[in-house]
């Protein structure tokens, strides 16, 4: 039976919080174990800074090349097996970066772990659409980007108590526990069928190409705002522990300093749904890209690490009360045939962003200087602020136009 709620049956998180939040939560806690530490790991590995932030952002790039794809895989195969079998990749992808010496290796790992999650987020994303009340839908989406979040609160400090013992690979043992983790509770759960079934009819199908020319409009305008949305949060994740690094920051202060930023994203994530739910879209997504901006232009003026942290706490607000802010947006852009195929898109628009922020930081760091690479990607905020203030409604929600 399907658990889309009928006007008689009332909608409660409950029922689907396990199946549609879990697996996200322990993701996001091997995730969370080893975004403080990539950048360090290919330090020790003598790779510069540009390489190392470029390294960071293969996280992307595997998802990136990987949202199409997941989409047949998941349409094959369902969710479950699908999770399942991204956890085992996940795993045998930190096992590669655990291997000594070799740099080319940890680069393949946390590209592969990118794709990984490209799997898992899809997944999450199309059933919340289906099963939750458009009414409801900025808080699902919230909470589905806040459960991440927990996980990537708890990560750090889990990943900061085996660093004092093991040194840096104790953060990637706690990823590889979570993963395993992950697929087991992925195996459990009974597999979800929410989706309403199109026609399978090759002529009446939608087909990709179609689905990016009705929506061109949509993509060139609001999915441009998504792009630097990305891009901002890509920046977060690259130039926290890089300017700790600069700051001659400890790796287990560093790692500690990112879980009080990921507390931050925690605590705001439900707030932000239900004021994107009653007051409109732009609510949100105005500050959120405007703090994130700020707080990267005012990253290269910190000199110790109280102003670094009060300025990474800054950036977290941002980044946390934005949560699900993209997941939103395309759930309500997407139309009812084809969605499928449109959130692909999205996710491969906001994908872009996201792999794009850390070669720019890169090539600007390598030209310039890495404090002059963080300001530039802080204006994006600024130029995503204008692309929402025109885009959105700015009162109660409609459809962007």
């Amino acid at each position: 039976m399907s658990d889309v709620p009928t006007s008689d049956t009332p909608f409660s998180f409950k029922k689907i919080a396990i199946p549609a939040f879990g697996p996200s939560l322990l993701f996001g806690i091997g995730e969370g174990a080893i975004l403080p530490v990539i950048a360090l790991s290919a330090r020790d590995l003598d790779a510069s800074m540009a390489l190392s932030g470029l390294i960071v952002g293969l996280i992307g790039i595997g998802s990136l090349c990987s949202n199409i794809p997941a989409a047949l895989i998941i349409g094959r195969y369902g969710e479950r097996l699908s999770m399942v079998g991204a956890a085992v990749f996940s795993v045998l992808a930190l096992i590669l970066c655990l291997i000594p010496g070799q740099i080319w290796f940890l680069a393949l790992g946390v590209l592969m772990i990118g794709m990984s999650s490209s799997v898992f987020m899809l997944a999450r994303l199309t059933y919340l659409i289906e099963v939750v009340p458009v009414y409801m839908r900025a808080r699902a989406m919230s909470s589905l980007g806040g459960t991440m979040r927990i996980g990537v609160f708890i990560g750090p400090f889990l990943g900061a108590a085996l660093i004092h013992f093991m040194g840096l690979p104790g953060a990637y043992w706690v990823a590889m526990v979570a993963m395993l983790a992950t697929g087991l509770l992925s195996f459990m759960i009974p597999e979800l069928e929410a989706r309403q079934p199109l026609s399978t009819s090759p002529n009446t199908a939608p087909k990709l190409i179609h689905i990016a020319r009705s929506h061109l409009k949509v993509f060139l305008t609001l999915g441009f705002g998504i792009l630097l949305v990305s891009a901002l949060r890509s920046s977060r994740q690259i130039v926290i522990p890089l300017w700790a690094d600069n700051l001659s920051i400890s790796p287990t202060t560093t790692s500690i300093i990112y879980g009080l930023v990921a507390a931050i994203d925690m605590l705001a994530f439900y707030p932000a749904g239900k004021a994107m739910d009653q007051r409109g879209r732009l609510w949100v997504a105005l500050p959120s890209v405007v703090i994130m901006g700020a707080s990267l232009v005012l990253m290269p003026l910190t000199a110790g690490l109280i102003s670094f942290l009060i300025v990474s706490m800054l950036m977290g607000l941002g980044n946390g009360i934005g949560s699900g802010l993209i997941m939103t947006l395309g759930a309500d852009a997407s139309p009812r045939v084809g969605r499928t195929e449109f959130l692909g898109i999205w996710r491969l628009i906001a994908d872009i962003g996201a792999s794009g922020a850390p070669v720019v930081l890169s090539a600007i760091t390598a030209a310039v200087s890495l404090a002059s690479a963080v300001v530039v990607t802080g204006l994006f905020g600024f130029v995503a602020a204008g692309v929402f203030w025109w885009c959105l409604p700015h009162t109660s929600f409609t459809r962007p136009r």
